[in-house]
């Protein structure tokens, strides 16, 4: 059994895919995990659809995943929180993070940013990168004057985190994790924000970005324990210290196993891991899901 958290006496769980492809295996494990740990412990089960990425999101997948988790036999509160239809929440967290002057402008595309890796690199230096391998973010802009910053504004750009300032605001930070992350970590963890760099917060189009989406909504819908897979628990750091920046509350997390393809990999709609949907056109049932995931 999932503790909820000691904070709140009605435990709250969520199921939160990205409409941007059919559920797989990976996604069942967690829904049902997610649904189990609410009945058991007499708490909440939400769905909410992540659909923040509006030029990959789409109608047909929302109503996909609702069919897929409806055949799996799971329900849930009503109504569902879509992010699309939010962005005023997000918008106001984001307003808030810039009244404390920890968030910048940031100009660069991509390949201006890569030039400057590989300059950097060829003369030596080895750059910083993020838990995912991804390069981090220079952070010559921190610096730019106001009215650099004034004159550039009606280019694409991005919001980021100062992560010094942020950090300097913010103190140590820790979370609960009752589950394990991907080298066995549990129990009192301690955060490292300053490992993903100046993250970003929002787009010049979309003001929000995935880590204050979640954490906006976490705190909205009450939600007590995150669970979800293991391949999210460096980014906890990151939503971490968002929470105490925007002073929301702590949930407890838990992060569980994986789903492996043949090959060792996890299971991903971006290399065409086989769908519920599939699996269910040829021929099986949602036991034969549950005894597939080990779950009974």
């Amino acid at each position: 059994m999932v503790p909820a958290s000691r904070s709140n006496p009605v435990p709250t769980y969520r199921f939160a895919p990205s409409p941007t492809g059919r559920l797989h295996l990976g996604h069942a494990l967690s829904a049902l995990l997610n649904e189990a740990a609410a009945r058991q412990n007499n708490g909440r089960f939400l769905l909410r659809i992540e659909d923040i990425d509006q030029g990959r999101s789409t109608e047909e997948n929302v109503a996909g995943i609702l069919q897929d988790l409806r055949w799996l036999g799971l329900q849930w509160e009503e109504p569902v929180r879509q992010q699309s239809r939010h962005m005023a929440d997000y918008g106001d967290a984001l307003a808030r993070l810039q009244h404390q002057g920890l968030v910048y402008p940031a100009f660069l595309s991509r390949g201006e940013v890569r030039e400057q890796i590989t300059v950097a690199e060829a003369s030596g230096l080895k750059w910083p990168r993020d838990p995912d391998g991804v390069p981090l973010y220079p952070t010559a802009e921190r610096f730019l004057t106001d009215a650099v910053r004034t004159a550039k504004m009606a280019e694409p750009h991005a919001w980021r985190l100062n992560m010094d300032a942020a950090l300097q605001v913010a103190g140590a930070l820790t979370w609960t994790e009752t589950g394990a992350g991907p080298g066995g970590e549990t129990g009192t963890i301690r955060a490292d924000p300053a490992a993903w760099g100046d993250i970003v917060i929002a787009r010049k189009e979309i003001p929000t970005s995935y880590n204050l989406a979640v954490v906006v909504d976490d705190a909205l819908q009450g939600i007590t324990t995150v669970l979800r897979g293991r391949d999210l628990f460096h980014a906890t750091s990151v939503q971490r210290l968002l929470q105490v920046l925007l002073g929301l509350p702590e949930p407890v997390y838990h992060h569980h196993r994986l789903i492996l393809d043949e090959g060792g990999r996890k299971l991903s709609k971006s290399i065409g891991s086989q769908s519920l949907n599939a699996l269910r056109q040829a021929g099986m049932s949602p036991t034969d899901i549950r005894h597939i995931l080990g779950i009974g």
